[in-house]
């Protein structure tokens, strides 16, 4: 199962006073390359999704791909538009706020994948990340075999990921470790 991560930095940064979050810098260096640290040893290619100052995650090393348009529709989008880029059959988002993600995140979301696989023979299973405080959606393993799915789920104007989620085969899988889905969203965060 070769895996392309998608990691997602294409919104607004509202909470952060419209600020592009990936950029905001914490503990000396861009969020962004806290996660592409950390999530590029797990997967085989990395991909920024980003709709704002593409000249400043192109320096990052990896291709950037931007939402199928500028409405700044939320994380699907960017999943879609990793669906769309990958040159693998298997994405993993992240976001770009998550500078703790685990180590072993994509392992053990594909090993979940692969033994619903065998057992249920599940072929479009999706992988959720979850640990006490609750799901974290946006950290999830997906086939490209759903990017028509998701397109049309997207023009029907839906847009929450739990959501799409929830109509196809999923799996939850379990993290302890609870700081590694802190996600910044403030500007005192980024002290952390």
């Amino acid at each position: 199962m070769q895996i392309t991560a998608v990691i997602l930095a294409g919104g607004r940064g509202l909470r952060m006073g419209g600020v592009d979050k990936g950029l905001v810098d914490h503990q000396g260096k861009p969020l962004v390359a806290h996660v592409l640290e950390r999530i590029q040893p797990q997967v085989d290619h990395v991909l920024i999704n980003a709709n704002r100052h593409l000249d400043e995650y192109q320096r990052f090393g990896v291709p950037v791909v931007t939402d199928a348009n500028d409405q700044f529709e939320g994380p699907l989008a960017g999943m879609q538009a990793g669906m769309q880029h990958a040159a693998t059959d298997w994405i993993v988002s992240v976001p770009c706020d998550s500078p703790l993600l685990p180590l072993d995140l994509v392992s053990r979301l594909k090993s979940a994948v692969e033994v619903a696989q065998q057992l249920h023979k599940q072929v479009n299973t999706l992988a959720i990340a979850r640990s006490q405080s609750g799901t974290h959606p946006v950290f999830c393993l997906m086939p490209r075999t759903l990017c028509n799915d998701l397109d049309q789920f997207l023009a029907q104007g839906q847009r929450k990921v739990s959501a799409w989620q929830a109509q196809h085969p999923h799996i939850y899988v379990s993290f302890e470790d609870e700081q590694a889905f802190t996600n910044i969203n403030e500007r005192q965060q980024t002290s952390l």
